[in-house]
């Protein structure tokens, strides 16, 4: 009997991943290629084009190497890094810039010239106005490479998210698609229309000839070639747009918390809601239903790790590892206004200095930093719930979830259970969940383990105190600013 098996393609920062699962949610076989990261200034972020398009090819195959003549690969879907934007000619299919990422913030300059129009970007396109975002890196593109202005004279030029140009080199039709999740990351794209917002692109002056036509998240996309067979791709869409999916269907009580690099804190809605200070994006559409999302950013988790051990000199995983509900109780931390590498939601200050309020040890010192990742997660969910939502539990994936004592600490800061699931890695499973179009019995093959609240008075004084000082701290930086 032939097994089918579906394909869920990871492309990150640091690899492009390619994973085949069964229709019950178990990989199957799985491979991955790096993927270099270029910091050419300190604003600057970029990867090479070509490398990823060739990362991509190289997982593919190899994922497929040792199948056997049992297995079919019924259909293929794509999740890539939002807010990462490429310029390239829609004839040859040549990349006509690099991958700039959704780190990058090279023309903030010019976001920071539409203050003025902050409240209507985000009524419109439910981002706060940022550099982040992929308009002001295509403005760049157009007003700093030679290549990209010269093909857009002579009509060959082709612009937008990284996920349509991987759909365009990597597919037999060379589509020109975007789907909702990474359409919304430009801050051209209205959630509620799903479709490109005239307005902001007169404001941020990108030509929509240019642009990927907006389809849905499920769509036949083109075919690609899995050991000599044409496979049909039928699922794009963002990396952290896959996290609610991975262990069923999206719940509208769950908030999906996903902690690496940075943490991304997701509540699902069956309408959009816009809600100052947070995200509201797409996360699924199809013909029949569109899957909505509040959204929290918080930049430094994974990073602010590294940061740790930067600055102390010290090996914070490590360190992690190692902490215990009994060692905790004899630690006295500090507080850490944690703004490695910006500040994001709810307070959105990209250049805030992270610091220590208070001295202790070593130790002592990164439970403040690990903390502070926590309340930095609470506050985001206190700003969803007054918006709204009614939460029951909450998921939490990701490198970092992989310490029982933070899975802990957070229930107990929540008074909310915490879900851990045996698997980690979100993005991939919850793409190949979509890919196999959502079966049934895809939850059965994942195994959690959960965190019922506690009570720790000592944990919610430090994180009242935390939040007063972060409030005057970022007061203080509104005023200078």
């Amino acid at each position: 009997m032939t097994e089918r098996l579906y394909l869920a393609l990871d492309q990150g920062g640091h690899a492009s991943r390619a994973i085949l699962f069964d229709a019950h949610g178990n990989a199957v076989a799985q491979s991955y290629a790096p993927v270099a990261t270029v910091r050419p200034a300190a604003d600057r972020v970029e990867h090479d084009p070509e490398q990823i398009c060739e990362s991509l090819r190289a997982a593919i195959e190899d994922a497929g190497h040792d199948l056997s003549v049992a297995h079919e690969v019924i259909a293929a879907g794509l999740a890539t890094q939002r807010s990462s934007i490429v310029c390239w000619d829609r004839v040859s299919g040549a990349a006509l810039s690099p991958v700039i990422s959704w780190q990058d913030r090279r023309n903030a300059a010019f976001v920071v010239g539409l203050g003025a129009r902050a409240a209507e970007i985000h009524a419109r396109t439910g981002l706060v106005l940022s550099p982040h975002y992929g308009a002001s890196k295509l403005r760049w593109c157009l007003d700093n490479l030679p290549a990209v202005a010269d093909a857009a004279r002579g009509g060959r030029l082709a612009l937008g998210p990284l996920s349509s140009f991987l759909l365009f080199r990597l597919l037999d039709e060379h589509p020109l698609l975007v789907d909702p999740a990474n359409a919304s990351r430009t801050q051209l794209y209205q959630p509620a229309s799903r479709n490109w917002s005239p307005e902001l692109l007169e404001l941020f002056g990108i030509p929509v000839a240019c642009l990927p036509e907006p389809v849905g998240t499920r769509h036949e996309f083109g075919h690609l070639t899995v050991r000599k067979q044409s496979v049909p791709l039928r699922i794009c869409t963002g990396d952290q747009s896959t996290v609610p999916f991975a262990f069923g269907p999206a719940r509208l009580d769950c908030a999906y918390v996903n902690i690496g690099t940075g943490a991304f804190i997701q509540c699902p809605l069956s309408q959009p809601v816009i809600a100052a200070p947070l995200l509201t994006s797409v996360i699924w559409s199809d013909a029949r239903r569109v899957v909505y999302v509040l959204e929290g950013t918080i930049n430094g988790a994974g990073s602010a790790l590294e940061w740790f051990n930067g600055t102390e000199g010290l090996d914070a995983q490590r360190m992690l590892a190692a902490l215990t509900p009994d060692t905790d109780s004899e630690l006295r931390p500090p507080l850490f206004l944690n703004g490695v590498s910006g500040l994001g939601s709810p307070f959105w200050v990209p250049d805030f200095k992270p610091r220590f309020v208070g001295n202790g040890s070593a130790q002592e010192r990164l439970v403040a930093l690990l903390e502070s990742i926590l309340f930095l997660v609470r506050v985001n969910l206190d700003e969803m719930q007054h918006a709204g939502t009614k939460l029951e539990r909450v998921v939490v994936t990701g490198g970092l979830a992989a310490s029982d004592w933070l899975c802990q600490r957070l229930a107990d800061l929540l008074s909310l259970p915490v879900q851990r699931y045996e698997e980690l890695e979100a993005t991939a499973r919850g793409l190949g969940f979509l890919v196999a179009e959502q079966p049934a019995e895809w939850r059965l093959a994942a195994k959690a383990r959960l965190f019922a609240p506690g009570t720790d008075s000592g944990l919610l004084e430090r994180f009242f105190a935390w939040l007063k000082e972060m409030k005057r701290a970022v007061s203080a930086s509104s005023t200078i600013a």
